[in-house]
């Protein structure tokens, strides 16, 4: 099997890198993961990258033309699909004409419920009975994109944000892999 390359847009911790990465070792997993770009020179998703000799670049997003060595390093690594895992920058429409590449990205709701962030307070706070993770194309609508695969889940009643997020990232070491499964299937 031909892989693709892939590269992995990263702001936090990196559990979804991390579960990429593993996933990404199976021979009919249809990426490769490339190139990791983070936009935070303190996230724990660098060490996935460094572990597993992964390139790395940090933008600075602060920095005028940061989107344009990002484009250069997508280039440079013929990135034929970017997954967004906790990227906590929304990209331009600049960025988005440019890339015609397919552009992914996790959400920890069930789209379009609670775009944007704060997503497991505002669950709760609405007294959801189900929640659960959406893999969307990007578009530039904030989780706006078409959905490619939903999880769900129901709520204990007792339900608080650190066990909502627990069970949530959970679904997604399953969904993130299932979407991209499913993208080069159809092609």
């Amino acid at each position: 099997m031909v892989k693709k390359n892939a590269c992995i847009f990263i702001s936090g911790q990196g559990s979804n890198l991390k579960n990429l990465i593993q996933k990404s070792r199976d021979y009919n997993f249809p990426i490769k993961i490339r190139l990791i770009i983070s936009n935070n020179k303190k996230a724990n998703g660098i060490k996935y990258a460094k572990r597993n000799s992964i390139p790395c670049v940090i933008v600075d997003t602060k920095s005028r033309n940061y989107e344009y060595k990002i484009f250069n390093e997508i280039k440079r690594y013929k990135i034929s699909l970017i997954c967004l895992a906790g990227y906590m920058k929304i990209l331009s429409k600049k960025f988005l004409n440019f890339y015609k590449q397919p552009i992914i990205n996790i959400h920890p709701s069930l789209l379009p419920k609670f775009k944007g962030l704060n997503t497991f307070s505002r669950i709760i706070k609405n007294g959801e009975k189900k929640a659960g993770c959406t893999v969307h194309y990007v578009n530039e609508k904030l989780d706006g994109g078409n959905i490619i695969v939903q999880k769900t889940f129901f709520l204990d009643t007792d339900e608080n944000e650190n066990s909502l997020k627990f069970k949530t990232q959970k679904l997604e070491y399953s969904a993130f892999p299932e979407a991209i499964i499913k993208i080069y299937r159809k092609n």
